[in-house]
Parts: C-alpha cells; sequence; structure tokens
C-alpha cells in the first residue's frame, strides 16, 4: 500500500514523519475561527492556497481513501476531496472545532473512547478503537529501560514530559523545586527544544549527586517507550496521547491540562482522574501544588497500585489496528 502524509507548513510534523520513511508534503492552511477581522483575509487567502495545493496533490497521487486526525491543515484536504472515502479519527475525547467540521465529510469516525459518543448525532458512522500508539512504547522491560537511560539511585522515577515542543509552566515548575524534587525522586525531563537553553542552564547549578539523578533531554523519539517503563509517575499536559501512552503501560500521571486553548485537555484529564488514574492539578496552581503531591503520591503506594491498574484497564492496545481496518475496508469500497 501507498501512502502519504499531508501536513501544514513550517512545522516539526515534517521532520517526525520523514524520521519513519513516510513521504511528505505539505500545503498551506489557517483557521478563520476566532480570528480578527484584521487577520480574517489572510487566513481565508491562505486557506484558497491550501485547497489549490490539496487538488493538486489529489490528481497526482490518486489516493483511494483519506485519514484525518485533526487540525486545521485538514480543511483543505477535506474540501478537495470530497469524492474520496474518509475516516476521521478523534483522539481527544471532546472534538474541537476542526474535527467537527470534519466529521461532516467523513464516512466513518474513529474515537478513542466511549464518552466520544455523544458529540455525534449519526452513531452508525461510530467505531470505538481506542488511541494509536507506535511500535516499541510497550516493549522495554522495567530494568532494561532504567539500564538504558541510566537510572541507577533506586529512587522512584518521575517522568516530565510537555509534549514535542514542551511545556513551559511544567519546565518552570520543574525547575523551581528541582532539588527539592531530587532529594525524593529521580526525573527524566523531556524539556522541548524551546526551553531547552534555560534547562542547561539550570543543571550547571546542580550538585555532582543532583546531576546524577536528573536527566534531561530537549526530545526522546525511540527512548521515549524506555521512559515510560521506567517511570513510577508520570507529569505532564492532558493532551490525546495521555489516553493511550499512559493506559498502555499502566502510568499513573499528575495532569495539568494547558490552559490557553480550547477545554478539550480539561475534558481528557477528568476522563483519566473520573476513572481514578490520574490527579489533576490546574495550571495557575502547580508551581505550589506539584512538590507535595509528586510526595503524596510516592508516599502512597496503595494508591499508586490503584491508579496504576486503573490505566491500564483503559488501555487498547490495538487501537492502531482497528483504525487499519475501517481504511482498508473504505479503500475496498473505492476501488
Amino acid at each position: 500500500m501507498d501512502v502519504l502524509w499531508v501536513g501544514g507548513e513550517g512545522g516539526m510534523e515534517a521532520r517526525l514523519v520523514e524520521r519513519v520513511n513516510v513521504p511528505f508534503k505539505s500545503i498551506p492552511a489557517a483557521g478563520v475561527h476566532g480570528v480578527s477581522l484584521r487577520q480574517l483575509p489572510g487566513s481565508l487567502a491562505r486557506l484558497g492556497r491550501g485547497i489549490f495545493a490539496a487538488r493538486r496533490i489529489l490528481r497526482e497521487f490518486r489516493p483511494d481513501v483519506l485519514f484525518f486526525t485533526g487540525g486545521y491543515v485538514a480543511i483543505p484536504m477535506a474540501l478537495a476531496g470530497m469524492r474520496v472515502p474518509t475516516v476521521l479519527y478523534v483522539p481527544d475525547i471532546e472534538p474541537g472545532l476542526a474535527l467537527r467540521s470534519l466529521a461532516h465529510f467523513a464516512d466513518r469516525i474513529a474515537v478513542t473512547a466511549e464518552e466520544s459518543f455523544r458529540y455525534y448525532r449519526r452513531r452508525s458512522r461510530l467505531a470505538l478503537t481506542g488511541y494509536p500508539v507506535r511500535p516499541g512504547l510497550s516493549t522495554w522491560p522495567r530494568k532494561k529501560a532504567r539500564a538504558a537511560l541510566n537510572l541507577t539511585s533506586g529512587k522512584p522515577v518521575l517522568l516530565v514530559f510537555g509534549g514535542s515542543k514542551g511545556a513551559r509552566s511544567l519546565n518552570n515548575a520543574v525547575l523551581a523545586h528541582l532539588p527539592a524534587l531530587l532529594d525524593t525522586v529521580e526525573i527524566i525531563h523531556v524539556t522541548g527544544e524551546l526551553d531547552w537553553p534555560v534547562v542547561e542552564e539550570k543543571i550547571k547549578s546542580l550538585s555532582s549527586a543532583q546531576s546524577a539523578n536528573y536527566h534531561a533531554y530537549p526530545y526522546l523519539h525511540e527512548e521515549m517507550g524506555a521512559a515510560l517503563a521506567a517511570a513510577d509517575l508520570a507529569l505532564s499536559r492532558a493532551g490525546a496521547s495521555a489516553l493511550g501512552e499512559y493506559p498502555l503501560v499502566g502510568l499513573p500521571a499528575i495532569l495539568v491540562p494547558y490552559p490557553y486553548a480550547w477545554r478539550y485537555q480539561k475534558v481528557n484529564a477528568d476522563y483519566l482522574a473520573g476513572r481514578g488514574a490520574a490527579v489533576l492539578i490546574e495550571d495557575a496552581q502547580l508551581t505550589e501544588k506539584l512538590l507535595p503531591t509528586v510526595k503524596n503520591l510516592l508516599a502512597d503506594p496503595a494508591r499508586l497500585d490503584s491508579m496504576r491498574a486503573a490505566m491500564r484497564f483503559l488501555s487498547r492496545p490495538d487501537a492502531a489496528s482497528g483504525i487499519g481496518r475501517l481504511l482498508l475496508e473504505l479503500a475496498d469500497t473505492r476501488r
């Protein structure tokens, strides 16, 4: 099967896709909801250019099926490819505006959790698949994972992860409490590239004993599976990956929803916290609550065991296969 990934211009998406040897093309795209009247003409012009670029790609590639995972970059492709069968995957519990718009074009809609069903009227199109995770995330034995990341103290391990670009408030809160945290835990800190210079400066102020327990990286690729396997507790945003990756390995989490966008991260965090798999801290309270929350959880092994079991109960490790079956079924109808 031939696959082509179409993404937005100028992001790190292209680098990630090309790492796995998938052909990549970019198109212009821009949101029009919520933009100012001053910005609207430029956004509409960019959307129009995106539609023309998408039509050119469709003529050249001639796909049997289209697969959308959201974002405004999908809108031009959906408008250009209205005659091509379409599968839409909704990663978060609550779909945002772009996903709601794309749902009108979709023949089938795959969702991460059953709670998403209430956002759609035509439930006959829906398929509960779970969140697809990349191969290799769950194949690390704990001992091997800790050795690979040089975790040797025997202390509990806290994984801090803010996504591909990092999360500044998470990074700042961890750095503010870093010496006190390192008295209790070893830390794997995936900082994102934007804050990496600040983190490098902070490392210089640590003692040699503290530095040995602090493992900071701007980003992890293949080693992310090792980080998940090695950790006893995660601190992160509540993006869609938290709905798939933490359940896959049974990793309890402290979730801090991103406060400056649509509420989808809050809905994700409420879903996991409401099932006993995570603890939620509001972003504005993070610096105050981080240290006591980490210490209280790690001092309560029974609660961590319960959170771990609750996470594992939510796992759907065959999600990628389920989405793949939907794509193949629609591709067959096209042929």
